[in-house]
């Protein structure tokens, strides 16, 4: 067995009482829900238990000789920040409950004596609740572990950084109204995360952005206020976040040839992005969108058969968006469909698959944009001149952007792209506007 097949401890819990005959309880308690117990008679004992031993939550009498349970808990905030903390107390004492809740940072406390099953409930939220922030904290360390792999491109990663900040900080500016706390770093971070999934999979570059720049595009044709415009774009930046841990033979099918065991897995990966994202509070609105965008209409669709107007009216929006670009990408069907097929696809399935409104306007939103669509030509860097203008983003092979629509070029981008072309060995094409009748590129 691999260590990435080895089942999961089912957690470690540490009480801490000066109390004998309430440790033995407590374990006793405890005993057949499979935990790993330990105890500790006192808060300094606590404290060194927890040197030496993993532990994702401490339950902590307040009232104790030398050390009381706030003063403990918090050390072990100051000295172990990841794991939960629940007070144990017998004493209507406000102002020590205050203290440990101010200081020690805990997420509960509960009386004595207790009730079994609320302290049971009660630790098994909390073990939940460090086993998310944990994944959370992988997620980061994956993110650095990529960052190492792409040192030999760091000065093209600090202009593909700058690139991004631009263009995130118009986004940001065009919601800063609705929600002006959203930082750089978090959308950035965002990106990266959605960057990630892509990473697994050739075929899905550019995937999450088409979906949230057409999501977010339709949102604001459906009236939705800045605030839930914006959710909608985090959760189509997200909304495959959950496919993270799926196979890569798996993501390389088209859906509809699925086996009936393939779809049984696959079919989970939206509540599984919706639990990755739980304990990052500015999601908590996204997480219902990526558990319940692949949500049908007529409630033949996943994870919770909704129907009709029971679906958010953001996940109804994320559907529409997806399954357009799925369509053209060969990831619902066998074949990769044009728009104009895709969008035949969607205007069929009105009122099936998606909110009929919506499919409707999508499509004329679709046809109208290819309508007014800016022609442009393909050259390659050594080809480009100062002042011309991107009329497509421009994407790296492996999926991220490198120069948003609009970008004009100036003698550094050149450089660069140039530069980029010269080391990865492939060849690079930038799409940019026509030059005028009679003029020359």
């Amino acid at each position: 067995m691999t260590h990435a097949d080895t089942p999961a401890s089912p957690g470690t819990v540490l009480f801490v009482d000066d109390e004998p005959n309430i440790l033995s309880a407590l374990k006793r308690l405890f005993r057949p829900t499979g935990l790993r117990v330990l105890t500790a008679p006192s808060g300094q004992a606590g404290l060194e238990l927890l040197a030496s031993e993993s532990v994702d939550v401490v339950v902590s009498d307040m009232r104790m000789p030398q050390m009381d349970g706030a003063a403990f808990l918090k050390a072990v905030r100051e000295r172990h920040p990841r794991i939960e903390r629940i007070l144990l107390t017998g004493f209507a004492d406000m102002e020590s409950t205050v203290s440990a809740v101010n200081d020690g940072g805990i997420s509960r406390y509960l009386n004595k004596p207790w009730q079994d099953q609320e302290i049971l409930g009660t630790v098994k939220d909390a073990i939940e609740r460090a086993r998310l922030q944990a994944e959370v904290a992988r997620l980061h360390a994956l993110t650095s572990e990529q960052n190492a792999r792409l040192k030999d491109m760091n000065a093209e990663l600090e202009t593909r950084v700058q690139a991004r900040t631009r263009d995130l900080q118009t986004a940001i500016g065009k919601i800063k109204e609705a929600n002006e706390s959203l930082k750089q770093n978090f959308l950035t971070t965002v990106r990266v995360f959605s960057d990630l999934v892509e990473m697994r999979s050739g075929h899905m570059a550019g995937h999450s952005r088409r979906v949230a720049q057409h999501a977010r595009a339709l949102a604001k044709l459906a009236g939705l206020d800045e605030a839930a415009t914006q959710n909608v774009m985090l959760a189509g930046l997200l909304h495959d976040i959950g496919k993270i841990g799926l196979s890569d033979e798996l993501l390389a099918k088209p859906y509809n040839t699925f086996k009936p065991e393939e779809r049984s897995i696959y079919i989970r990966h939206a509540e599984r992005g919706e639990a990755a994202l739980t304990a990052v509070s500015q999601l908590k609105a996204v997480c219902k969108l990526v558990r319940h965008h692949h949500e049908m209409w007529d409630g033949s669709g996943f994870p919770d058969g909704l129907v009709g107007l029971a679906i958010p009216l953001g996940a109804q929006i994320l559907a529409i968006a997806n399954d357009y670009d799925g369509l053209m990408q060969g990831q619902l069907t066998a074949r990769a469909l044009p728009s104009r097929e895709a969008l035949v696809y969607i205007s069929q399935n009105a009122g099936k698959r998606y909110n009929p409104e919506l499919a409707n306007a999508f499509v004329r939103m679709i046809s109208e944009a290819a309508g007014k669509a800016t022609p442009g030509i393909a050259l390659r860097p050594g080809m480009l001149k100062q002042g011309m203008r991107l009329v497509l983003d421009l994407l790296h092979p492996d999926g991220y952007l490198l120069l948003p629509k609009g970008h004009v070029c100036d003698e550094e981008t050149i450089v660069q792209l140039r530069r980029l072309e010269s080391s990865s060995g492939r060849h690079i094409t930038v799409q940019v506007e026509a030059p005028a009748r009679g003029s020359t590129p």
